[in-house]
């Protein structure tokens, strides 16, 4: 269950990064972030954070510093969520409701990496 919760959440990161972001495959992310961010630069800059999501998708699978990662990814999570839900929530795919989704991932990412019993088990 381990290995497969690495995987997922490693492919998430990618996708998200790599596909979306570095690729722009996904029109959407960029406008995003010229909402936010402004426009000047938003091409850019939507490709930086895609680098930063596919640097974040090599630590998850390095398994270095998991509970630290953990920390960083659902901060990261929730940090770029409410941003995006403040800021820009018509240019999210499901609206508002794109914060139940974060949440979720988030305790994914918790009960992978960060719940009490698997730490007593190290």
């Amino acid at each position: 269950m381990h290995r497969l919760l690495t995987l997922l959440i490693t492919l998430v990161w990618l996708a998200n990064g790599l596909l979306c972001k570095v690729l722009l495959l996904v029109p959407r992310h960029v406008a995003i972030v010229a909402r936010i961010l402004g426009p000047a630069h938003a091409g850019v800059l939507t490709r930086l954070i895609g680098v930063g999501e596919i640097g974040m998708a090599v630590w998850v699978l390095s398994g270095i510093r998991a509970r630290w990662c953990a920390g960083a990814q659902i901060v990261l999570i929730l940090s770029m969520n409410t941003l995006e839900a403040v800021l820009a929530p018509d240019l999210l795919l499901w609206g508002r409701l794109n914060a139940l989704f974060a949440v979720l991932f988030c305790g994914v990412i918790y009960f992978h990496s960060l719940r009490p019993a698997r730490l007593a088990g190290r």
